[in-house]
């Protein structure tokens, strides 16, 4: 078994001087413009910020352009802009539908209808009509409307499995988030309950029994069971938590393993957490691409993808890639060109999508589109700064 390489701390958790003057401005930052010098952290029982409810404030309902999505159309939301672009995966982008500011996640439900975590409010779209149906507001507080990696709003977003209930993580700059619930038929918020900073992923269980919340500012997994909407934390820092919200080593995504469901947290293309959710442990798998990972998907039979950003330190890590991990753990790893964000598997299995979109800079518009069968490679112009991804 490979020895774990801790990363030294100039290199990668308290960067000194001019260099981390430029790389704090990116990933290892907290909230706001700047990077903050405190990490303190509101417990997970703590209330959120609460703002006017949901209940309160009218839904906006706005008219889309008309079409239709063909079986595999791609959906990638425009982090760039205010819009989700529809991704024809041999043609390129065949239109785009106003959301609202700085759409980060999104999910889509079996009727067709994609949820969108906007910097406003949860966006409705019908992607078979191509027109946003609401806009639905937080109940938290997350401060004025602004784009860019810190603003406040949506970021992480998941459908229960039945399809009644979304989850998506509210960031609320300068404290902790809240996970809040939408009832897809009346089209409100429901709920919220307290998470941890900077909620950038949401996941939930095959049996929709628990929800996810990975909050990269805290070092944590908020647990929150469904039926009683009962927040637990557990926190995900295989490399210690030195260095607070100066650190870049700290969770992003995560997938849950089909098999036992267990979380999947890649760090660093060194370390793959594995939690058990159930009893808060966690176990460390290496792992061999050596880059600064943020993106994980999982497929039915338990192969994780992981995105590869780039490197923290260009002297030890490698540049941007795509892991493909087997369940038995052997990995293959596809380098790509240029920074990247998210990605998602075409529903044959055969093909990886990944968004060139990035939460910090060197982002570009586009995907690139990954045979998992040869490791070929293909640019495909796609959106402005595409981060979410779906396959319809």
């Amino acid at each position: 078994m490979p020895k774990f390489r801790r990363p030294s701390r100039a290199a990668r958790a308290l960067l000194p001087g001019a260099v981390a003057a430029v790389l704090l401005a990116g990933c290892a930052q907290g909230s706001g413009g700047a990077a903050s010098a405190a990490g303190g952290t509101t417990p997970a029982g703590a209330s959120p910020t609460a703002g006017p409810a949901a209940s309160d404030s009218a839904v906006t309902v706005t008219p889309g352009p008309a079409g239709t999505a063909a079986p595999g159309t791609l959906l990638v939301t425009d982090f760039g802009s205010d819009t989700v672009t529809f991704v024809d995966p041999a043609r390129g982008a065949t239109g785009s539908v106003e959301v609202g500011t700085a759409p980060y996640g999104l999910a889509v439900g079996e009727d067709g209808r994609a949820w969108v975590a906007t910097a406003e409010g949860v966006a409705v779209v019908d992607t078979a009509r191509r027109e946003r149906l609401a806009l639905i507001p937080y109940r938290t507080d997350t401060g004025p409307v602004t784009t860019g990696e810190y603003r406040g709003g949506g970021m992480g977003i998941a459908l229960a499995p039945d399809g009644r209930r979304v989850y998506v993580g509210v960031n609320a700059p300068g404290g902790n988030g809240a996970l809040e619930v939408v009832d897809t038929a009346a089209l409100k918020v429901t709920d919220a309950v307290p998470v941890g900073r900077r909620p950038f992923d949401v996941d939930v269980s095959r049996d929709g029994a628990e929800v996810y919340a990975t909050n990269h500012d805290s070092f944590d997994v908020t647990v929150v069971t469904a039926r009683t909407l009962t927040p637990r934390r557990i926190e995900v820092a295989p490399y210690g938590t030195e260095g607070g919200l100066g650190s870049w080593l700290k969770p992003h995504y995560t997938a849950v393993r089909p098999s036992d469901g267990k979380l999947l947290l890649p760090f660093e293309g060194e370390r793959l957490a594995v939690v058990d959710p159930r009893t808060g442990r966690t176990t460390i798998e290496p792992m061999t691409a050596n880059t600064h990972q943020h993106g994980a998907a999982v497929t039915a039979d338990g192969t994780l993808l992981a995105v590869g950003t780039g490197p923290i330190d260009p002297d030890v890590d490698r540049g941007p890639s795509l892991t493909v991990r087997t369940p038995d753990g052997a990995e293959r790893v596809h380098p790509l060109e240029g920074p990247h964000e998210s990605v998602a598997v075409s529903r044959d299995g055969r093909t990886a999508y990944v968004t060139g979109g990035f939460t910090r800079d060197g982002y570009w518009d586009g995907l690139t589109v990954v045979d998992l069968a040869t490791g070929d490679t293909r640019r495909l112009p796609a959106g402005s700064r595409p981060l979410g991804i779906a396959v319809l």
